[in-house]
């Protein structure tokens, strides 16, 4: 009887124009490549917005009873865009006109004329967009092909929802690809992997307020709060974002992000390190949601010396860790409250005076909760992770008084492998940690303890433990499941099932002599 073959699994959008745009990449390496790609799906997108308002713009006239000849003249009116929050793109940098002259060589200047234009004419995007198409080293050939492939991206109102939805998806599943490529220290240090962000912020729940985060990355914590407040039926304006970035390239691609979904973002006016040139002093928020680095060694400055925001102690030179902690803490409101990564040392380390900053933190009722993360969760490093939630009003702040404990999951068990290299949190893990931690949160949250995932101790436990907040401690070991098979029965049946592997053995160990023999005569 004939095999049927099993139908392969369709490829999503996303998948099939990274293979396509990755085919492409040549010698030019992931850090390099990422902004190519990158600045020509946003000016796909921006184009292709353009375009949605023009033709609307085109139907509302004709309604109105235009003259054809007098059509191109409105059309072309600067502030029948603007003022519907659509940038302004002028003609030689429409996607039409990219598309046009994309298999001539010069292409490469006529995208990086596109970029001149488009920042000119629109100042919230000076200083961002990517340039450079026309260097030497760009292959114009490849360059042109991937023109094709990314405006092969579908833009109608099936898509989706939208080009931004469309456009959204592909940017964030290339910026993850290419975390996921790149090599070295710095490899996705601009990209937290999308299941980490969706646990904060479906645990944090930012439905209404200001939004911070000081090291923003490419702006992954800001599109997951939007869309967070979108899916529980709130507008994007219900969230006000600010956010600070280090690398300048970062920065940008932070910019470009939140310009293609419609996010206003106060990123200050250029990057900066949030430690010594803090952008946003006087800003303090309902929410902080970060991702900074791991144990930066080189943050120091003799000015931080004296600075306010150690209210819990001067944290150590060598380790940037609760100078993070206490950055976010001093950033938020007195009802604020903040979720965050951090390295597992950050739980236990007593060098260097980190262990009292955390024993204060603690006595000072700000340390709501502490999420033991699962292994190989992020592309940059093998560190294991935990995530804290610290709260300035933890006696309600419209949840129930949580004063006197703290809760502890332990999530390591959690999590399916991708691939080799990288663990993903689903959906059902993610409602389960969240779900685990509002239910404590909550009044009538009908929260128990379960060994071996989850405790909510209290702060006398913790000072036993001298005020280390590692989840294992307090939850304690998971029960071993019942075993009802008697102990006879069992070595009588292992012992079979393991003769049974000896014979399938030796039967292999003879047919490859055979074939072997039968090769050779």
């Amino acid at each position: 009887m004939a095999r049927v073959a099993k139908p392969k699994p369709q490829k999503s959008l996303e998948q099939t124009l990274w293979e396509a745009a990755d085919k492409l990449r040549g010698n030019q390496e992931p850090s390099e490549y990422k902004h190519v790609v990158l600045g020509l799906v946003f000016l796909k997108y921006i184009s292709d917005r353009f375009e949605e308002r023009r033709s609307a713009l085109e139907g509302e006239l004709v309604a109105e009873g235009i003259k054809p000849e007098r059509l191109a003249s409105f059309l072309e009116d600067r502030d029948e865009y603007t003022s519907h929050n659509v940038f302004w793109v002028p003609e030689l940098a429409r996607w039409g006109y990219i598309q046009s002259v994309a298999k001539q060589s010069e292409i490469g200047q006529q995208i990086d004329q596109a970029m001149d234009l488009i920042e000119k004419e629109n100042p919230s995007l000076r200083g961002v967009l990517p340039r450079n198409y026309g260097r030497d080293g760009l292959d114009k050939r490849r360059l042109g092909e991937l023109v094709d492939v990314i405006g092969s991206i579908g833009f109608t109102a099936t898509d989706d929802h939208g080009a931004d939805d469309v456009l959204g998806r592909v940017y964030e599943y290339f910026l993850g690809q290419f975390a996921g490529k790149e090599t070295g220290k710095d490899a996705g240090a601009f990209y937290t992997p999308r299941s980490v962000v969706k646990t904060l912020v479906e645990m944090l729940e930012p439905y209404k307020g200001r939004v911070y985060d000081p090291a923003a990355g490419s702006g992954g914590m800001f599109v997951q709060s939007a869309e967070f407040v979108r899916a529980h039926g709130g507008k994007r304006t219900d969230i006000s974002v600010y956010g600070q970035e280090f690398t300048d390239t970062t920065w940008k691609l932070a910019k470009m992000n939140l310009a293609l979904r419609g996010i206003e973002a106060d990123l200050g006016p250029r990057s900066d390190d949030s430690f010594t040139a803090d952008l946003h002093p006087d800003l303090r928020a309902d929410f902080v949601i970060a991702n900074p680095p791991f144990n930066v060694s080189d943050w120091w400055d003799a000015k931080l010396a004296d600075d306010p925001r150690w209210k819990y102690g001067t944290p150590p030179q060598g380790n940037a860790n609760f100078a993070w902690v206490q950055h976010f803490i001093y950033h938020l409101s007195p009802k604020g409250a903040a979720g965050f990564v951090l390295a597992n040392g950050s739980l236990s380390s007593k060098s260097s005076g980190e262990g009292e900053i955390r024993r204060k933190l603690v006595e000072a009722e700000l340390v709501d909760c502490i999420v033991a993360m699962p292994d190989k969760l992020f592309f940059n490093t093998g560190i294991p992770v935990s995530l804290w939630f610290v709260s300035k009003d933890r006696h309600g702040n419209g949840h129930r008084e949580r004063r006197g404990e703290v809760l502890f999951i332990d999530a390591r068990k959690l999590g399916t492998m991708e691939s080799r290299r990288l663990r993903v949190l689903t959906d059902d893990d993610i409602a389960q940690i969240a779900g685990t931690y509002h239910a404590w949160r909550e009044h009538d949250g009908d929260y128990e303890d379960v060994r071996g995932f989850v405790k909510a101790a209290s702060l006398e436990e913790i000072a036993n433990h001298d005020f280390v907040l590692t989840p294992g401690r307090y939850v304690g070991a998971t029960e071993a499941e019942v075993d009802s098979e008697p102990i006879d029965e069992k070595i009588e049946r292992l012992t079979k099932e393991l003769y049974s592997e000896f014979e399938r053995g030796r039967e292999l160990e003879t047919e490859v002599r055979r074939r072997l023999g039968a090769l050779r005569s």
